[in-house]
Formats: structure tokens, C-alpha cells, sequence
């Protein structure tokens, strides 16, 4: 239980390296995909498009009713079985992207019930097109208001990323356990790994409060 702090610093690059390359790039990628696509997914139950709404429901609840973990292994070890094989890492990005994108669905949906009805009473006297309502008064609006919540679920994605390592992406975690698998000392990698994981996530939170704090005023 010794720390050495030569051997950290040796070690420090290629957690970094991971970090930059796997971690921070699945994260990125993720909340891309589950922004818009929860976006998609709001839209459509709001508008209550036939046939299409009530699948979108089902599908967000089953999503949000399992596992992440499990819902990588479908995506990378049994969709395979059917002639469908993707990277690990682009499983990875899909795995988590569509997994928020339940819950940021929700999200949107708080916000856009939000928007004051005269809101929608106004554009409805004005005649105004229902592409342009969405686009430039009830979309703006709504995530004006969930910003900060949308942004807590950054870094809750962020946070599990290491569930990637078991779907082989050689993300931090990955990285640090073969560090540790190869010296026989786990200290050093380990400890660095959470120190990065709270350099990061920690100063957004921060910015995330004081960002709530100024949209609240």
C-alpha cells in the first residue's frame, strides 16, 4: 500500500492517453447522439404521431427499466449472432447514446410542458407555422429551462464509462487494470483513475450550478 510516485508518473500518460482517446470521445459521442435523438424521441410523443408515439413510449420505458451493462452485452455479443457487427467502441457510443436519449426524452418533455400556454395560444392567433413555433419559440424555451438537468446527465454518462471495459474498449479503467495486471501494483493506476474522473467531472458540476444558478435570475 505504498505510493510511488515515479511509477505514477510513469504511468500517467497512457491513463491519459485513454482518457483522451476512449473516455472523453465515448462521452462526447454519447451525449451527441442521446441529445438529439431524445430530442427526436420528445418531439414525437408530443405531437402524438400515430402508431409511431406509443412505440417511442414503450421503447423509452424498456430502456429505462433495464440495465445499461445489459444492453451493451445485447449490443455487442448477441447482435453478432444476427449479422450485426460494429466496432467496440462505436457499440459503445450507440450503447450509451441511446440509453440517455431516454432519459433526456423526459427531460425535453418537463421543458416543453413548461412553456406558458400563452405561448402556444400566441403562435396559434399568429398563424404561425408549426415548424417555426418549435423552432424559435417552444424549443428554446424548453431547453433553456432544462439546461442544467440535460447537463447532470453528462456527467452521469461520463462517470460510466468504465462499463465500456467489459465490451473491450480500452478506456481508462481498461488501461489502468492492464497497468496494474503487468507491475502487480494497482495503487498508483487505480487512485490516478479517480482523480481524473473527479478532475473532470467535479469543475463541470460547478459550472452546471452556477449555470442553473444564472438562468434561474
Amino acid at each position: 500500500m505504498t505510493w510511488d510516485w515515479d511509477y505514477a508518473l510513469d504511468i500517467l500518460p497512457d491513463l491519459l492517453s485513454a482518457f483522451v482517446r476512449f473516455t472523453l470521445v465515448a462521452t462526447v459521442l454519447g451525449t451527441l447522439l442521446g441529445a438529439m435523438l431524445g430530442l427526436v424521441f420528445a418531439v414525437v410523443r408530443r405531437l402524438r404521431v400515430p402508431v409511431l408515439a406509443p412505440l417511442v413510449g414503450a421503447f423509452i420505458e424498456f430502456v429505462r427499466s433495464t440495465p445499461l451493462l445489459v444492453q451493451l452485452f445485447f449490443l455487442f455479443y448477441v447482435l453478432p449472432l444476427a449479422g450485426v457487427t460494429l466496432p467496440a467502441l462505436t457499440t459503445g457510443v450507440i450503447g450509451l447514446g441511446v440509453h440517455y436519449a431516454c432519459y433526456y426524452a423526459e427531460i425535453y418533455r418537463a421543458g416543453i410542458d413548461g412553456v406558458p400556454r400563452g405561448q402556444w395560444e400566441a403562435s396559434t392567433a399568429l398563424s404561425l407555422p408549426r415548424r417555426f413555433v418549435w423552432q424559435h419559440v417552444v424549443l428554446p424555451q424548453a431547453i433553456r429551462r432544462v439546461l442544467p438537468a440535460l447537463g447532470n446527465n453528462v456527467i452521469s454518462m461520463f462517470k460510466e464509462t468504465p462499463f465500456l471495459a467489459l465490451i473491450t474498449v480500452p478506456e481508462m479503467l481498461q488501461q489502468a487494470r492492464s497497468i496494474g495486471g503487468y507491475s502487480f501494483r494497482y495503487v498508483e493506476p487505480i487512485t490516478l483513475v479517480g482523480l481524473i474522473f473527479l478532475a473532470a467531472s467535479y469543475p463541470t458540476a460547478i459550472a452546471l450550478r452556477r449555470l442553473e444558478i444564472r438562468l434561474g435570475r
